[in-house]
């Protein structure tokens, strides 16, 4: 039996909830791409209220803005090590569940994309579920079809934390900030 504690913070939401043995027991969110620093910690202090023995944390590893990512990350690395309990890192495209019925798909292939600002798009493609290509990075235009504004999944995420362990985060993209050395 495992309570686990899922955040993720890959997009411009900060997720947050608690999984008891693949029952979603908690499941908030707060919107707002610049907001993560304030909002993960009064949603896990929500998140608490419904149980406080949590045996694992699992953190959404992106793709994602750097800063975004950071939040989540750093948070639950330092939750899990002041409770002597393992994290798990996943992939947050991973964790956004697509139901070939409402998204009016025929088939089980699909593309997944979040906004990556810059007028671009992390994306991934999957294949019956399993991911087969990605995740990448590239400009909405330069992939044919994809289904957007669609945000990781607490109970998926959870699930996904069974079948892989990412230990860094997922950056596609080169760092804003460069050492003054290297610039030109």
């Amino acid at each position: 039996m495992t309570i686990s504690l899922a955040i993720d913070t890959a997009t411009s939401r900060t997720i947050v909830g608690v999984v008891d043995n693949g029952v979603v027991v908690f499941e908030e969110f707060h919107e707002g791409a610049t907001d993560h620093g304030t909002a993960i910690s009064k949603l896990v202090a929500r998140a608490l209220k419904s149980t406080k023995l949590i045996d694992q944390v699992v953190i959404g590893m992106g793709p994602g803005p750097f800063t975004g990512l950071r939040v989540g990350i750093t948070f639950a690395q330092s939750f899990a090590l002041a409770r002597s309990i393992p994290w798990i890192g996943v992939c947050s495209l991973d964790a956004i569940p697509i139901d070939s019925t409402t998204n009016n798909l025929s088939a089980d292939e699909y593309t997944v994309a979040i906004d990556a600002r810059r007028k671009q798009i992390y994306w991934a493609s999957y294949k019956a579920g399993v991911r087969i290509k990605g995740p990448a990075v590239d400009k909405p235009e330069e992939i044919p079809t994809y289904i957007t504004n669609v945000y990781p999944d607490i109970e998926k995420l959870v699930e996904q934390s069974s079948v892989q362990n990412v230990r860094e985060p997922i950056y596609l993209r080169s760092p804003d900030a460069i050492p003054t050395a290297e610039r030109t």
